[in-house]
């Protein structure tokens, strides 16, 4: 069915408005309207003290992963510029309106929270929001609206089912949230009417969500990243409203996944009735920081936090090739036990929340926080707290932060790429200071990690686009790897992004037995996400702290190993490969084996193209491209894998036949109508039955197929014989003048072919050409009764023997085909169409037109002429039986 998009949201203007004071709350409900959230409005409509209203509940599950691994955390690539980042074209439409309002507190970060069947007014709605998301810490503030126009939602039966929404979350955003309205139409007007159906909605960061509401096996050495859920239940008659924030959010894209539960498979007929449309149109409103100080790299920074202001942020960027991120607070001027009240928090790519690596200073007037391997090309956020109890008071420290990078003889001490983005402008390209003695880089203790670990040298990879969402990644002197003993091997695979996110990417690893000389060798992968992990001698997990990635390992035993990741993150991807020695769980480094795999690495719409009873089809959400398998004959799953309810070879086998075979019923009514001397008819009705019989035999969903043509040309064809098999049956029993007919055979057939190229699944399709037929038969019909002055046909045994039974079975036929048909029994209830449709050609068919050529007795010849017979049986519209004699009527 067409999918119709309603475009319901207001055209988007750009207003800026400028600070003024709080007014009363009922003189701001009379001033705004009532309206869908996509105009900006004050601010500062609530003052910064406002107490917290209870607009937000705590999800039954935590939303956030209890491990920190990348498999579960959403890690998108961020842009380290001052400038905001080009913006797709796909995503929906933002607008923002800077806030040049002084910060007066710090707002206390939580973790994602949710409310569903929310439902606020407009106006209300933005002023809680706005009085939730408070100010930020350490600077002016920004607030950014996004929107998306509604779109209609679909049961689920795949991911190629669900509506697909894009928006983009920009760098230092402390709160995000999303505003989810859905509504419901019928008919154009509200459907106040339709039934309550859930909607489930998922969120997930720098990819498109990996759902499965089915809980159906995936494929083997598929990757499943967590995603998460929101589902919405209904508090109006035709509309509801949900809210879900976000606090600190990793920036880049966002994408959100919208479907409603899955169909119970009934077919209906398009244009029947009415169909009950739900749309679901889901706005974002970010707040993000101004001008959030940057720190630089060894420099020591002398900062005050007021009494007013708890907290201060700040953000120092990790260029490539840096393992570790130290930070140092050194209070100054502190007295008494509480010598330094603060706390210090350090979180890559956005604001620390507040399970993020902390530190107290307490008593202690030196405190320091490291992270180890941070992402490369992102920044680092460090914030300074000071406890949310107790009096506050003015606080004087200095930080300083160090980037612990590996070491690059041929640059000295020259600025490695990214390194600039920690310089301020008056520096300009002037060296680093030197470090102060008093916060020389923190001494490499016995639980640190030495830098060589850490930094094995990169190999890249070549890129080789072939399609869409068809890359291969080539290494150079590869496809083999040796693996020496003493180090492991980095490789770096780039995916674009936006482009590359929404396909598959696939990893082989295959290990050639041959070169490990008769020593037991396992060869450990590990593929991260925008930092490598090299693994140390006994590392066989691939996990280190906070860093987790995807583990794959080959040995004699079992050779090849493989990892799909579907809907990967864009950003750079780091294989390292490491060759160790023994049986688990010890390993030790091998002394004299040198493995050799072979790699192999691509980019793939769908996995494995969906096996043979599925089809990947590539999908669009305006201009932002993924994949996703449509899976058929019972088979499920994200790879059409899941045969928990799959067809069995013979059912499918079965269900061919009956639909094939179920087209001999036309066979009959092709002799009757030849016997008939009614030739056109059988033609048609020989058409029909030979393109229904092979379309069905290509419009099955498992592997019993057998298309003799094109399946559009097949499909298009059937329907065509269709429907001009009643056109011509219809036409046929109204007894026309042969030109009169013959006219209207060929214009039927025009217009048909017509009606068929501009919907070919149109109820009128079906409708408007029967009745147009039907309206000329009972013309026919009347006039010759009115001429005749008798009903015509005049004789019972024509309606009780013919019209009434072909009727019954004619009608029993479309009630099938409207009410009753569903994707579960659609194998024989159509092959009972078929047949009752043949049998009800058999019945109206009306009968041969005969001229009886005797003559009676008192009839004379007249020199040349002739005299016209008439004969009352067809005029009767009676099949005469072989013993009985019908009198004619001559007229000269």
């Amino acid at each position: 069915m067409p999918r119709s998009r309603s475009q319901l949201r207001p055209p988007l203007q750009s207003l800026t408005w400028a600070p003024s004071q709080p007014q009363p709350l009922f003189h701001l409900f009379s001033q705004i309207p009532a309206r869908p959230l996509c105009q900006p409005h004050f601010q500062n409509l609530l003052k910064p003290g406002a107490q917290r209203l209870p607009l937000f509940q705590s999800p039954s599950q935590p939303l956030l992963p209890s491990h920190p691994l990348p498999l579960h955390k959403s890690l998108c690539p961020a842009q380290p510029n001052s400038l905001s980042p080009s913006v797709p074209s796909s995503l929906c439409l933002p607008k923002s309106l800077p806030l040049p309002t002084p910060l007066s507190h710090t707002l206390p970060l939580y973790q994602p929270r949710l409310r569903s069947g929310l439902q606020l007014p407009s106006a209300l709605l933005l002023l809680l929001l706005l009085s939730v998301l408070g100010p930020g810490a350490g600077g002016l503030f920004l607030t950014d609206y996004s929107t998306c126009s509604p779109r209609k939602l679909s049961p689920f039966r795949s991911f190629a089912s669900t509506e697909l929404f894009h928006f983009h979350v920009p760098e230092d955003t402390f709160l995000a949230v999303w505003n989810l309205i859905i509504f419901k139409e019928q008919g154009g007007t509200f459907g106040d009417h339709c039934p309550d159906q859930s909607v489930t909605v998922y969120f997930r960061s720098g990819a498109p969500p990996v759902i499965n509401p089915l809980h159906t096996h995936f494929p083997g050495d598929t990757a499943v990243p967590g995603v998460f859920s929101l589902t919405l239940s209904w508090t109006l008659p035709n509309r509801t409203s949900g809210i879900f924030n976000v606090s600190s959010p990793l920036p880049g894209d966002w994408f959100l996944a919208a479907h409603l539960p899955q169909a119970h498979g009934h077919i209906s007929v398009k244009g029947l009735q009415d169909e009950c449309q739900y749309l679901l149109q889901p706005q974002l409103i970010v707040r993000r920081l101004l001008d959030v100080a940057v720190l630089v790299p060894g420099r020591p920074s002398e900062q005050t936090l007021s009494a007013h202001n708890r907290s201060a942020l700040y953000k120092v960027f990790v260029p490539s090739f840096t393992y570790r991120v130290s930070a140092q607070l050194v209070c100054v001027g502190g007295r008494g036990a509480s010598t330094c009240p603060l706390t210090l928090r350090l979180r890559p790519k956005a604001p620390p929340l507040h399970n993020s690596s902390s530190v107290a200073c307490g008593g202690a007037s030196v405190c320091q926080l490291e992270l180890a391997l941070p992402p490369w090309g992102h920044w680092v956020y460090v914030r300074v707290e000071t406890p949310s109890r107790g009096p506050g008071r003015t606080v004087r420290f200095q930080l300083c932060v160090w980037l612990q990078e590996c070491p690059q003889p041929s640059l000295s001490r020259a600025l490695v790429p990214g390194a600039a983005m920690n310089m301020p402008q008056s520096l300009g390209n002037q060296p680093l200071p030197p470090e102060p003695p008093s916060l020389r880089t923190p001494a490499e203790g016995p639980g640190a990690t030495s830098p060589p670990e850490h930094c094995w040298p990169v190999r890249p990879t070549l890129r080789n686009e072939l399609d869409t969402f068809s890359v291969h990644f080539y290494i150079f002197f590869g496809p083999s790897v040796a693996l020496p003993p003493e180090r492991p091997a980095v490789f770096a695979l780039r995916l674009l992004p936006v482009l590359d996110s929404g396909g598959v990417l696939s990893l082989e690893l295959q290990l050639n037995v041959s070169s490990l000389r008769q020593e037991n060798v396992t060869v450990f992968g590990c593929l991260t996400h925008e930092v490598p992990l090299s693994l140390g001698d006994a590392a066989v997990t691939c996990s280190k702290e906070s860093l987790a990635g995807f583990l794959l390992t080959v040995s004699a035993a079992s050779r090849v190993a493989r990892l799909r990741i579907p809907f990967p993150q864009t950003g750079t991807w780091f294989l390292t490969l490491r060759s160790l020695c023994g049986v688990g769980p010890r390993f030790v480094r091998c002394r004299n084996a040198t493995a050799e795999v072979r790699l192999r690495t691509f980019l793939s719409p769908c996995v494995d193209d969906c096996g043979p009873y599925g089809q990947c089809k590539l999908l669009r959400t305006h201009n932002y491209l993924y994949a996703a398998c449509e899976c058929k004959a019972g088979w499920r799953g994200w790879g059409c894998t899941d045969s928990a309810d799959a067809l069995t070879y013979g059912f499918q086998l079965l269900s061919t036949l009956l639909l094939c075979l179920s087209n001999l019923m036309f066979l009959p009514p092709v002799v009757l109508a030849i016997r008939s001397r009614y030739v056109l008819e059988a033609a048609v009705y020989t058409f029909t039955m030979f393109f229904s019989t092979f379309y069905h035999a290509c419009d099955q969903p498992g592997i019993v197929v057998f298309c003799i043509m094109d399946y559009d040309v097949l499909q298009f064809c059937d329907f065509l014989g269709s429907l001009m098999s009643v056109w011509v049956t219809v036409i046929a029993m109204a007894r026309l003048q042969p030109v009169v007919k013959q006219v209207l055979y060929l214009l039927g057939a025009m217009l048909l072919s017509m009606a068929l190229q501009l919907d070919r699944h149109g109820l009128w399709n079906l409708l408007g050409p029967s009745l147009f037929a039907l309206g000329i038969l009972a013309t026919a019909w009347t006039v010759r009764s009115v001429r005749r002055r008798h009903c015509y046909p005049p004789t019972w045994r024509r309606w009780l023997f013919c019209l009434c039974p072909g009727s019954l079975i004619a009608g029993s036929a479309i009630l099938l085909y409207a009410f009753v048909e569903t994707r579960d029994n659609y194998f024989y209830i159509h092959s009972i169409w078929h047949m009752l449709i043949a049998g009800s050609v058999g019945f109206l068919l009306p009968p041969r037109a005969k001229t009886d050529r005797r003559v009676p007795s008192g009839a004379r010849a007249r020199g040349c002429g002739y005299q016209l017979c008439i004969n009352e049986q067809e005029e009767l519209g009676l099949v005469g039986p072989g013993g009985a004699t019908v009198s004619s009527i001559c007229a000269s």
